[in-house]
């Protein structure tokens, strides 16, 4: 059986990706790192933090050394750290939102990226600029970020966090082909924005577990 680490910064994403997890790969077993400091350290300094890095490096290990087939991070404000840890862990590493953003660059030009923290809008910004420089691409990104939605998510109020997504993507619908969602826990709000908006919206943990189906035949 294969065995996929899931390493996460906070609490809101495992039980999503879980439940796609057993859809997406029946037949293999998924363990779940969880360390909810991460993403409130990362929110606090308004950066990945040297400490932050030192202890995604550790999970990364600890994920290596329980025979991982592969690993996953979740969290994409913390992705850049991953990039660099491919260098030194000896299992693959997966992006959440890696293909994600490959199939926007792909099929669209003008791309909002839908957020409600800069600390996870500025790097999913800067992946897809990479993943269309790559295909030497020019696109258009939109910055999406909803002011006060994740502190409405964390104080307990779900419904004005998602109102607000909701507000900023309406406002941005007409200056955009693709919606990107940067935080995979937004991802249930998928098809909510596209039939408020008209236009494609793109989420990250499906897409993700479809390329570690695809990695983990190959492997």
């Amino acid at each position: 059986m294969k065995t996929v680490v899931a390493v996460y910064t906070g609490q809101g994403l495992a039980e999503l990706v879980k439940q796609a997890f057993d859809e997406a790969l029946p037949d293999c077993r998924l363990i779940n790192i969880i360390d909810d400091s991460l993403i409130n350290d990362v929110v606090k300094a308004g950066e990945v933090t040297s400490p932050v890095k030192k202890r995604l490096f550790q999970y990364y290990q600890n994920g290596a050394d329980m025979n991982a087939d592969l690993i996953l991070n979740t969290c994409s404000s913390v992705g850049e750290v991953a990039d660099l840890a491919r260098q030194f862990i000896d299992k693959p590493i997966v992006k959440i939102d890696e293909s994600m953003a490959k199939e926007a660059v792909t099929q669209y030009k003008k791309i909002g990226v839908l957020a409600t923290l800069s600390t996870t809008l500025n790097p999913t910004i800067r992946l897809i600029e990479k993943q269309a420089k790559d295909i030497d691409k020019e696109v258009v990104l939109i910055d999406g970020l909803s002011e006060g939605a994740y502190e409405a998510l964390v104080s307990g109020r779900p419904e004005e966090h998602d109102k607000k997504i909701l507000e900023t993507a309406k406002q941005l619908s007409d200056q955009v082909d693709v919606f990107v969602l940067a935080q995979g826990s937004m991802a249930r709000m998928e098809k909510t924005l596209n039939e408020a908006t008209g236009k494609p919206v793109l989420s990250s943990p499906k897409r993700a577990l479809l390329e570690i189906k695809q990695l983990l035949g190959e492997l």
